[in-house]
């Protein structure tokens, strides 16, 4: 009977860098607080609407995401939506909602922008939809479900109109 040799490979790692003003042992994001900064809701036509409703209401959204430095690597970023739903040509509901939160970063400066506009809104937006959703069955209407947000199509289309507007 043959006996099987066995091989030790040797793998050979390389040490990577940590980039400058990244610490090894943080997480990339640390999310410090969620909060409700602004709520409203209205139901102008109310309660003569709710004969109208044969179905959901038809629902436009605007998401909007902004973030401000508040020391060497915490930001504060706010999640906003203005969402208007509609019966016909009269306005069933109209709510408006910033959700905020603070958080610190231990990413490379070169990427602080889009981690505070892309992956911070990723982790809250969850938060943010219920409130939405709680918020219009609380006002008579059925719960809102938003469809999840491709942030990073938000964030570059932003960005193609910064520099469109830069550029005239």
């Amino acid at each position: 009977m043959a006996k099987k040799k066995e091989t030790k490979e040797e793998v050979k790692t390389e040490k990577q860098e940590t980039p400058a003003g990244v610490n090894p042992n943080i997480p990339p994001i640390i999310i410090n607080s969620q909060y409700m900064k602004d709520l409203s809701f209205e139901a102008p036509n109310t309660p003569m609407i709710f004969q109208e409703l044969k179905a959901a209401p038809d629902v436009e959204i605007s998401v909007d995401v902004q973030a401000n430095k508040l020391q060497e690597k915490t930001f504060s970023v706010d999640l906003k939506f203005n969402v208007k739903g509609k019966s016909g040509n009269n306005t069933a509901f109209l709510t408006e909602l910033v959700y905020g939160s603070i958080v610190t970063l231990n990413v490379p400066d070169e990427h602080l922008e889009p981690v505070l506009l892309i992956e911070v809104p990723r982790h809250l937006f969850p938060f943010a939809r219920n409130i939405i959703a709680d918020t219009c069955r609380e006002g008579g209407f059925p719960p809102l479900m938003i469809n999840p947000i491709d942030f990073v199509a938000l964030y570059n289309q932003n960005k193609a109109n910064q520099q469109a507007a830069n550029s005239k």
